[in-house]
């Protein structure tokens, strides 16, 4: 069968290649791959910053957003053929550490969790896979192919999780006005789950024109095409999405009294910015305020992503995926154009 496979460590490696059907021990439920959503992390793997092979692989298959159709279940899988399911991306480790064996793995202690189309592990941008039911989300059927947003979703979901956990720390703590940096993907789908928490939505980012002011005004909240500063002194939550290192940096240093900061964005090293540490250890320490980070997600918080997107506007999800191309033309989504939201690769009807 196809499959999108990178050579890791190599650029320009990816292509579409013939593998072996995938073997029964990665799971009892078969799975025809739909479409596969392609994030900043894949274009990394594709330049070869980034990814590991399976053990006795040269060859790592890609894919980590995924939406499948299932067409072979057990019986008690909770899964029927036609059902639509999201792959979970990482896997607990082997050992496993306290908090992969309650089922926690996206804070692994240890670092030997695996991740599919990621570390060690293949990915979902094949014409089939396999997995075990208990790593496999069912999507509402009512979303159709917008069920590739669900991965993106989960972490955003995790995050505000961890948000209103830290939150409650103090009985009287009520979010109200929301800030979101950046307005991609991530940002959005943070808007989105903010927006429906009844929160005061702000989202800024460079873009003065293209889908994204648009998208979010849509959504209920208010778009800014200005500096971080300007905007972050009332904010009680604030998410950061871009992970530009200039932004995080203001963020940290414009935060109100008792806000929580949650980091989600990925920089990439070797740019030093100025950056007065001092002042801002005092002003989080006199403000009561939390900075932390958040990445990936576990099942709990791919049900709350999947539970957000079935009362989402579907028409609203829709203009998030702004360019598509078949397996066979993958290059095309792998380069970002400017007006660019979540670009996807299609594989099966």
């Amino acid at each position: 069968m196809r499959a999108l496979t990178v050579l890791p460590g190599t650029a320009s490696s990816a292509a579409v290649t013939d593998i072996d059907e995938p073997p029964e021990t990665d799971g009892s439920v078969l799975v025809e791959t739909l479409a596969i959503g392609v994030c900043g992390t894949d274009l990394e793997i594709c330049r070869g910053d980034y990814g590991t092979a399976p053990p006795g692989s040269d060859r790592l298959v890609i894919g980590h957003e995924s939406l499948g159709r299932v067409m072979e279940a057990p019986a008690g899988a909770g899964l029927v053929a036609g059902d639509l399911v999201v792959g979970i991306v990482r896997r607990p480790d082997p050992v496993p550490c306290r908090h992969c064996a309650i089922g926690e793995w996206d804070m692994c202690r240890n670092g030997r969790y695996t991740e599919r189309g990621i570390k060690d592990a293949h990915g979902y941008a094949s014409e089939r896979y396999r997995i075990d039911p208990s790593f496999a989300v069912k999507v509402d059927a009512k979303l159709g192919d917008l069920g590739v947003l669900l991965e993106p979703t989960s972490v955003v979901a995790k995050a505000w999780d961890h948000i209103e956990r830290i939150g409650a720390r103090s009985p009287a703590w009520v979010p109200e006005r929301i800030l979101i940096c950046g307005a991609g993907p991530i940002g959005l789908l943070a808007a989105l789950l903010g927006v429906q928490r009844g929160h005061d939505v702000h989202v800024v980012d460079l873009a003065t024109d293209g889908p994204k002011p648009s998208l979010v005004a849509d959504l209920g909240a208010t778009y800014h095409a200005d500096p971080v500063g300007k905007v972050t002194g009332t904010a009680d939550v604030i998410i950061e999405c871009t992970g530009v290192p200039q932004v995080v940096v203001d963020v940290l240093g414009h935060s109100a009294t008792d806000a929580i900061v949650c980091l989600t964005g990925v920089s990439s090293g070797g740019r030093t910015i100025p950056f007065d540490a001092g002042e801002v250890n005092r002003d989080m320490v006199l403000g009561n305020d939390v900075v932390f980070g958040s990445v990936n997600a576990n099942r709990r918080h791919y049900e709350a992503g999947a539970a957000a997107l079935a009362i989402a506007d579907p028409a609203w999800l829709a203009r998030l995926i702004t360019r598509r191309a078949p397996l066979e033309q993958f290059a095309d989504v792998l380069e970002r154009r400017p007006d660019d939201v979540k670009t996807v690769i299609t594989i099966g009807s």
